[in-house]
């Protein structure tokens, strides 16, 4: 999402200056180009040259730089960006933008820009608390600029509480929420994601392989476009993603639950969860012994919950997945006709950089005609915003609305 994308990174004069380095280096490695403005106070705390080295540009300081390219720096400046982040945010620029103030490079970049701009303040926690800095915080929210909540913990003054800087993967995934398109914004879009475990006894289970990796990419993605999500999740080791409702479950029963119980609400169901299609049909309520004695479990089926909210999905767009590993395009097609699903993301577990717990994923979607779009590998998120892509299409494009 920020290959490509020209970031404008303000540093003002706060401890969490020297935390600019690694948000730096994070945004060139995502593929953006960064150019750096630093107030004069910015630099008593990290010195131009380092962001100079890890930008791979020069760092403007000045309101006018003596150079052919940039002869008016603010103008330039904020004509290149697609965005403008300032990290750290401290008080004193964040009352200056709110109050209109111009007085040096970066708050005149910020006075002529009409690019989306994100602010991350980062002080003391008193400071954030005093109330003309939540007031001026509020003004700018209300104006449309991007401000994140402070992050909570040991703050340089040998205190605790809110006020430090958001931690850097928080503050990349604020960018690309606020360079994403907001083509969802009118939907409801219910998500599952993860294994299911059937519990067989006080320490045994039956579940699979999933990670849960592609259905959180569907949420962060979906939420980015401007969606409101709720993500029903089984047992993962993932932090959980910034959406509006998440559900957790262990069992499929549990999961067909909440999945009914949130289906009304929906106008988009994206089921990613790997559901267990069998549970044992007896639970023993003590840990089975060993013995030299072979041991039979016997089966009964789960919920068939993609079945079953076909049925009676009326105007909502529905996604299945299909894990195979043979004849997947057949059996893919078979799926997405016997549960009436709009469309069906397959991938076989035999491709290299498919399947389960792999940050990447190589998937053929198919639609209710039948036409099969085979994509390259990919990582999850770019995966998921295609899947999107793809609803988004069925929506405006075929005139599928919802009630």
């Amino acid at each position: 999402m920020l290959k490509g994308k020209n970031i404008v990174l303000g540093i003002t004069g706060g401890i969490a200056a020297y935390k600019a380095a690694e948000l730096t280096r994070t945004l060139i490695k995502e593929g953006a180009q960064v150019k750096i403005i630093m107030t004069k106070s910015a630099a008593e705390f990290i010195t131009p040259l380092t962001m100079q080295t890890l930008s791979g540009d020069m760092v403007y300081t000045e309101m006018f730089v003596p150079t052919a390219k940039y002869d008016m720096a603010h103008i330039s400046l904020a004509e290149f960006a697609d965005a403008i982040v300032i990290a750290p945010a401290t008080a004193n620029i964040i009352g200056k933008i709110a109050a209109g103030i111009a007085d040096d490079l970066l708050s005149t970049t910020i006075m002529a820009a009409d690019k989306p701009i994100l602010i991350c303040p980062a002080m003391n926690d008193k400071m954030l608390d005093n109330p003309f800095v939540q007031e001026n915080i509020n003004k700018l929210k209300k104006h449309g600029y991007a401000v994140m909540d402070s992050a909570f913990g040991e703050l340089a003054c040998k205190t605790s509480g809110a006020g430090r800087l958001p931690d850097i993967p928080d503050i990349i995934e604020a960018i690309e929420a606020l360079l994403s398109p907001k083509d969802l914004s009118s939907e409801k879009i219910l998500i599952t994601a993860g294994p299911t475990e059937e519990p067989l006894d006080p320490v045994r289970f039956i579940t699979n392989s999933s990670s849960g990796k592609m259905g959180y990419a569907l949420a962060v993605a979906s939420k980015r476009r401007g969606a409101k999500v709720t993500l029903i999740t089984g047992p993962v080791k993932l932090p959980l993603p910034a959406v509006d409702k998440v559900i957790k479950v262990r069992t499929a029963r549990e999961m067909h639950k909440a999945v009914l119980d949130n289906f009304s609400g929906a106008t988009i169901v994206i089921k990613a969860a790997a559901v267990a299609d069998y549970r044992p049909s007896q639970f023993f309520k003590e840990k089975i012994k060993k013995d030299n004695k072979p041991l039979s479990l016997k089966l009964e089926r789960n919920p068939d919950i993609l079945a079953e909210i076909g049925k009676t999905k009326g105007t909502r767009v529905v996604v299945g997945f299909a894990m195979e590993t043979q004849n997947l395009l057949a059996n893919a097609r078979e799926k997405l006709i016997r549960k009436n699903v709009d469309l069906i993301i397959a991938n076989n577990l035999s491709d290299e950089g498919a399947g389960f717990q792999k940050d990447t994923n190589v998937i053929t979607i198919i639609d209710a005609k039948s036409k099969a779009e085979v994509l390259p590998k990919m990582t999850k998120l770019e995966a998921a915003e295609i899947i999107l892509d793809r609803i988004q299409t069925l929506i405006t494009g075929k005139g599928k609305r919802k009630k």
